[in-house]
């Protein structure tokens, strides 16, 4: 699946989360990002647009590297110092509260051990720092779970990865960390087995 994975796959997410639905609601979750970010899975670098004036630098990590040109232009354009490691976001590189700001867009979804990953996101945020996510998720409706279920297996092979049927907000709490909001909703024109939303901003606990 290279080609594909590589190119085919990363130019379609592109279009269609680049599209003016998804790039309204990066725009309202990234409003309150400011200081040093760390974004976990930063893709085609659709949010770089979309962070405040507040971000002084960005930290990314991500495992793949997907349209370098379209992405390098995306940073040139952002305005603010970037850095980028190809890692994933279970074994983060940098000190425990060393962040104001975690920032997760459409990426929980895709990483292997999620459950390590929020608690690498808990143990670099300072004590006042703030998890930023947008994602999308189990159904709270049964029937729509239960097909999320079922073609999860599917999605995991077409999506490079992707699950449909995580329950975000449940993996956050447990991994130490107290949502202090959380919106659920419907994404329009997208099948509610892909377009159940999860946004919120969560804290350290303890």
């Amino acid at each position: 699946m290279g080609l594909y994975a590589d190119f085919f796959f990363p130019q379609g997410m592109d279009w269609i989360k680049g599209g003016p639905h998804f790039q309204r609601k990066r725009e309202l979750a990234l409003k309150p990002a400011r200081g040093d970010v760390l974004e976990l899975g930063f893709g085609t670098g659709l949010n770089l647009a979309h962070y405040p004036e507040g971000v002084d630098a960005l930290f990314m990590v991500d495992l793949a590297t997907l349209l370098p040109k379209r992405v390098e232009g995306r940073i040139a354009a952002a305005g603010i110092p970037v850095s980028r490691k190809a890692l994933g976001a279970e074994k983060l590189p940098y000190d425990a509260g060393r962040f104001d700001c975690v920032v997760s867009t459409w990426t929980l979804c895709t990483i292997p051990d999620l459950k390590k990953a929020l608690e690498e996101t808990r143990r670099v945020l300072k004590p006042e720092g703030r998890f930023i996510f947008l994602e999308h998720g189990r159904s709270d409706d049964e029937r729509t779970a239960r097909w999320q279920d079922r073609l999860n297996p599917v999605q995991r092979v077409l999506g490079c990865g992707c699950n449909m049927n995580r329950k975000i907000d449940e993996f956050i709490r447990e991994a130490g960390l107290e949502i202090e909001r959380l919106d659920r909703f419907r994404m329009p024109k997208t099948p509610r087995i892909q377009g159940e939303i999860y946004q919120g901003v969560a804290r350290r606990r303890g």
